[in-house]
C-alpha cells in the first residue's frame, strides 16, 4: 500500500529536527559566549579595576600600561583593554601611539568602538577626513546616533568646518540643529555656536548673529559666542554694540564661561578663544 502522506510527514520531521538542532546549537553557542564573557570580565576586574585604576595614568603611565599588558597577555581579544591603553595617550597628545591601540579595539569590537575612534579623530588627532569616513560608517549601521553627548552629524559638520568646507558644514549643522529643535525644543548651545561659525565664515554676518543669539539664550555668558557675535557686529558697522559685547565676552571668559565640554582639559576646541586683549 502506498503512503500518500509520507513525503509531507518526512518534511515535517526534517523541519522539526532542523529546529531542534538549531535551538541546541544556539543554546550551546550562547553558553560558550557567556563563559568567554565571564572570563574576560574577570580579567578586566583583575588587571584594570584592581590594578590599572590604582595608578594615575598621567603620572604613572608605565604602571598603568603594565597592568593592562598583563591582562592582554591572558586574553588579547579584550577590546576594552586596548581602548584603555589608548585613552591616556590621546590625552597626552600622543595621537599616533594611541591610535595603534584604538585600531586594535575597533578591529575586535567595531560596533562599540568605531564611533569613539571617529570622535578621537575629530577632537584629538584632528584627522578630519578619516573621522568623517568612520562616522559615515556608523551612520550607515545605526543612523545619526550620539557619541560623547553630541550627534554623529555634529562631529561630521565640525570636521567640514575644520576642512574649510563651510557650505557642507552649514548644511549639516542646519539639518542637525533643526532636528534637535523639533524634538527637544532647541538645539544644544555648542551646536548652535558652530552652526553660527559656519555662517560667519561665509561673511553672512546678520544671519550668524541670529544663530548666535539662539545659543546665548541657553548659555547667556558663553564668552566664545559673544566674541564672534561682536566680530559680526563690527563687520556690519555696529561699533558701539560690538565694543560693549566684546567687554562682556572678556569678563565672561575671565570667569570661566567658555566651551564646557569635558575634553577642553586636554584639547582646545575649534574657534575656542583663550585670551582677549582688544577687538
Amino acid at each position: 500500500m502506498v503512503c500518500l502522506n509520507c513525503p509531507k510527514k518526512l518534511m515535517k520531521l526534517l523541519i522539526c529536527l532542523f529546529t531542534l538542532l538549531s535551538t541546541f546549537c544556539y543554546s550551546q553557542n550562547s553558553t560558550a559566549l557567556e563563559k568567554v564573557k565571564q572570563k574576560q570580565d574577570a580579567i578586566i576586574e583583575e588587571y584594570y579595576t584592581n590594578c590599572a585604576l590604582k595608578h594615575n595614568y598621567k603620572y604613572e603611565a608605565s604602571q598603568w600600561q603594565a597592568c593592562l599588558d598583563k591582562g592582554l597577555a591572558k586574553d588579547s581579544t579584550i577590546a576594552y583593554l586596548w581602548q584603555q591603553k589608548a585613552m591616556p595617550l590621546f590625552k597626552a597628545r600622543k595621537y599616533e601611539a594611541g591610535m595603534v591601540f584604538l585600531d586594535k579595539a575597533v578591529a575586535l569590537d567595531e560596533n562599540k568602538w568605531l564611533d569613539y575612534r571617529a570622535f578621537i579623530k575629530c577632537i584629538f588627532a584632528k584627522t578630519f577626513k578619516e573621522s568623517i569616513i568612520d562616522f559615515e560608517k556608523c551612520k550607515a549601521r545605526i543612523g545619526n546616533s550620539y557619541v560623547m553627548d553630541h550627534t554623529y552629524d555634529f562631529h561630521i559638520a565640525l570636521c567640514y568646518l575644520q576642512l574649510n568646507e563651510f557650505e557642507k558644514a552649514e548644511k549639516t549643522f542646519k539639518a542637525d540643529t533643526d532636528f534637535q529643535k523639533q524634538n527637544q525644543g532647541e538645539a544644544h548651545h555648542l551646536d548652535l555656536f558652530y552652526y553660527g561659525i559656519s555662517i560667519f565664515e561665509q561673511n553672512r554676518f546678520e544671519e550668524a548673529i541670529t544663530v548666535f543669539d539662539r545659543a546665548l539664550k541657553q548659555y547667556p555668558t558663553f564668552s566664545d559666542v559673544k566674541f564672534y557675535k561682536a566680530l559680526c557686529l563690527r563687520k556690519i558697522s555696529k561699533m558701539e554694540e560690538a565694543k560693549i559685547l566684546f567687554e562682556e565676552s572678556k569678563k565672561d571668559l575671565e570667569n570661566g564661561s567658555t566651551i564646557n565640554e569635558d575634553q577642553i582639559h586636554y584639547e582646545m576646541y575649534p574657534y575656542q578663544i583663550r585670551k582677549l586683549v582688544k577687538l
